[in-house]
């Protein structure tokens, strides 16, 4: 079956930093465009970073020039790099998996991410 498994979640000041991983299996990983969204307490799910099968990146206003992604070809897993926390950063962050090709989505459980101030 397909899984993907978040890790990387924690508790962090504000001005820390972090780095998220998800592991991919049951997918042809490299096919797939991949991305983390996260959803705050009330709030609506909404897309923060996403890579290509080409490595084509895209990020979210709030997030731009902190966060980075990046993908393992090899390992089947990406990354979120997270620089300079900010406390409007806290959330449930997930996984994404992605094949316009084969009309398929899967979503992980999420990792919390909570900022400290």
């Amino acid at each position: 079956q397909v899984q993907l498994v978040e890790s990387g979640g924690g508790l962090v000041q504000a001005g820390g930093s972090l780095r998220l991983s998800c592991a991919a299996s049951g997918i042809t990983f490299s096919v797939y465009a991949m991305g983390w969204h996260r959803q705050a307490p009330g709030k609506q799910r909404d897309m923060v970073a996403t890579i290509t099968s080409g490595g084509n990146t895209n990020y979210a206003d709030s997030v731009k020039g902190r966060f980075t992604i990046s993908r393992d070809n090899a390992k089947n897993t990406v990354y979120l790099q997270i620089n300079s926390l900010k406390p409007e950063d806290t959330a449930v962050y997930y996984c994404n998996a992605n094949s316009a090709r084969w009309n398929l989505n899967y979503w992980g459980k999420g990792t919390l991410v909570t900022v400290s101030s």
